[in-house]
């Protein structure tokens, strides 16, 4: 019922940043909350960051001050800017979207994908 679609994942040098945007279509009432989460190779999947339809953020420890979560609640879409990457930022990074489809659903989880985000020199 809820699609969703991440983009913008691809190979950037260490330093550098990358954007990346997740849109959910479909039938979809409201999105109390997006986040993105990520997971590396032989490593469980992690939060990264997320935010709630009113703003508020939440991010993991080693990526504040690097990573910004925005979102766009009109074109249901989250975005993370990425910035000062490291190598041990790749990882395959996810977008999950809580959603309700109508006022009196309860809300479910919808995952995207994954978008590849490698960073290397």
């Amino acid at each position: 019922q809820v699609h969703v679609v991440e983009s913008g994942g691809g190979l950037v040098q260490p330093g550098g940043s990358l954007k990346l945007s997740c849109a959910a279509s479909g039938i979809i009432f409201s999105m109390p909350a997006m986040g993105w989460y990520r997971q590396a190779p032989g490593k469980q999947r992690e939060l990264v960051a997320a935010i709630s339809s009113g703003g508020s953020t939440n991010y993991a420890d080693n990526v504040k001050g690097r990573f910004t979560i925005s979102r766009d609640n009109a074109k249901n879409t989250v975005y993370l800017q990425m910035s000062s990457l490291k190598p041990e930022d790749t990882a395959v990074y996810y977008c999950k979207t809580v959603a309700r489809n109508s006022p009196g659903s309860f809300p479910a989880e919808y995952w995207g994908q994954g978008t590849q985000v490698t960073v290397s020199s």
